[in-house]
């Protein structure tokens, strides 16, 4: 028998769907795949008592299922909400304090109270959509969001831009556990990490969720960088960049951040001499280890893979996932069309040779080629390092300033230095601390393409 290729997919869902009928008529419950091969994992209500798991094959990434019963959301902080507890803070409670801080520096009061009615409306259209198709679904802002909801939902959605998909990506844990990006501001925000924004924004979610449903889409795997910490400092406290700038601002860009921080986290050096520590979060775009104060050098020993180790001194280091190549990784390392000019210029004069100095079509494809081969995919299980402005002499000398690589050992040399996850999360990184930087399988993030 023959039969077309959308014959096909509908033969297949409607098995699926008959299939998850069955199940819940027997009171199971269904979860996603533990694994590339989508091997699902069915759970009865005895599985917490010890009982055996039952498991079955939902089918592969090119053809999944999606029936989730119920959702988490994760919502953005607006920047009204934002300027407004900053206002909160310092006493002013009144919404004309908020106006009348705003003017002060020449920020729209208007056009953020109207982008952020936008953000909610948005917001209440996403579950709206949701709890129509049978969905059970909470929302959460930043300090809501921990394990207890993410266990408890089935898939997780970020409702905003990138910065929020990168929070929710920090701390679902489990590859079977989906995050989807909604860009709730498709007008001002890029959402590289969300759905497709000119279609798929979260004001037309009813379109994306029809298309999940329907498994009109491929999962998308997208690796993360796991971090181990060992040495000085291993046993302390994160600080979330974002709530430090509301909690401590008059800190944030002091020089002595560091001593405000030994005392609100003070360490016990005995108990941590050899101690390693795995860091509970996962980057999903880069780690930047560097001083504190950008104008301070940073100072620290570089060991890749099984090469040998050997000290540095540069303005800091960052290290990227395929998903983080097209970010900080991509805008440090880019050429512009003027540099390739610049290069191609010399080497006519030293060679004799006449190079497209004036081709601005050869100019153009060269400088694309280039840039293009700093991008790698998501799913790539290596990382990329940049060692920013490297110092160069007799002493310090770097063959390497970027290069690839699946496990790198930095050691601290620095007194009041950070390793920054995904540019929102902060971890004392002084003297005598050791971070280990690798990817692992079971840490890739489970996505959603449109493709």
């Amino acid at each position: 028998m023959c039969f077309h290729k959308e014959s096909w997919r509908q033969y297949a869902y409607k098995l699926k769907r008959l299939r998850s009928i069955l199940y819940e008529g027997l009171g199971l419950k269904f979860s996603f795949s533990n694994s590339r091969s989508c091997r699902t994992v069915v759970s009865t209500p005895n599985a917490r008592k010890g009982h055996a798991m039952k498991f079955v094959n939902l089918g592969s990434d090119i053809a999944p299922i999606f029936q989730p019963k119920r959702a988490l959301i994760l919502t953005k902080m607006t920047r009204y909400e934002y300027e407004k507890k900053k206002c909160q803070s310092r006493g002013a409670l009144e919404e004309q304090d908020l106006k009348n801080y705003l003017e002060s520096k020449q920020s729209d009061y208007h056009g953020l109270l109207e982008r952020h009615n936008g953000h909610f409306k948005a917001l209440r259209t996403i579950k709206q959509h949701l709890v129509s198709s049978g969905i059970k679904t909470q929302v959460v802002d930043r300090w809501q969001f921990g394990n207890k909801g993410i266990e408890w939902a089935d898939v997780v959605f970020s409702a905003g831009g990138d910065g929020t998909f990168l929070l929710a990506a920090s701390k679902v844990k489990n590859k079977n556990k989906p995050l989807i990006g909604l860009n709730t501001d498709p007008v001002r925000s890029e959402g590289y990490l969300c759905l497709p924004k000119i279609r798929y924004s979260a004001i037309n979610f009813d379109q994306a969720l029809k298309r999940l449903l329907s498994a009109e889409f491929r999962w998308k795997w997208r690796q993360r960088i796991r971090i181990t910490m060992s040495g000085q400092h291993d046993n302390e406290e994160p600080i979330e960049l974002h709530d430090q700038q509301l909690k401590f601002p008059e800190h944030r860009f002091s020089e002595h951040i560091g001593e405000n921080e030994e005392m609100r986290y003070p360490v016990i050096i005995s108990q941590n001499n050899r101690r390693e520590r795995v860091l509970p979060v996962l980057a999903l775009n880069e780690v930047f280890i560097g001083e504190s104060l950008s104008s301070r050098v940073s100072y620290y020993e570089l060991k890749c893979d099984d090469k040998p180790s050997y000290k540095q001194k540069s303005s800091g280091l960052t290290v990227c996932t395929g998903t983080g190549s097209s970010s900080w990784f991509f805008h440090i390392n880019h050429l512009d069309k003027g540099g390739v000019k610049e290069i191609l210029r010399i080497g006519s004069e030293l060679t004799g040779q006449q190079f497209p100095v004036e081709d601005n079509e050869t100019l153009e494809k060269i400088t694309q080629t280039f840039n293009n081969s700093l991008r790698f995919d998501s799913s790539e299980p290596y990382m990329a390092y940049t060692i920013r402005d490297p110092v160069v002499n007799a002493v310090y000398k770097v063959d390497k300033p970027r290069d690839f690589a699946k496990r790198i050992i930095i050691r601290s040399r620095m007194w009041d230095s950070s390793l920054v996850i995904d540019g929102g999360l902060s971890f004392k990184f002084n003297d005598g601390a050791v971070a280990t930087l690798e990817i692992f399988e079971e840490d890739a993030l489970r996505t959603v393409s449109f493709d």
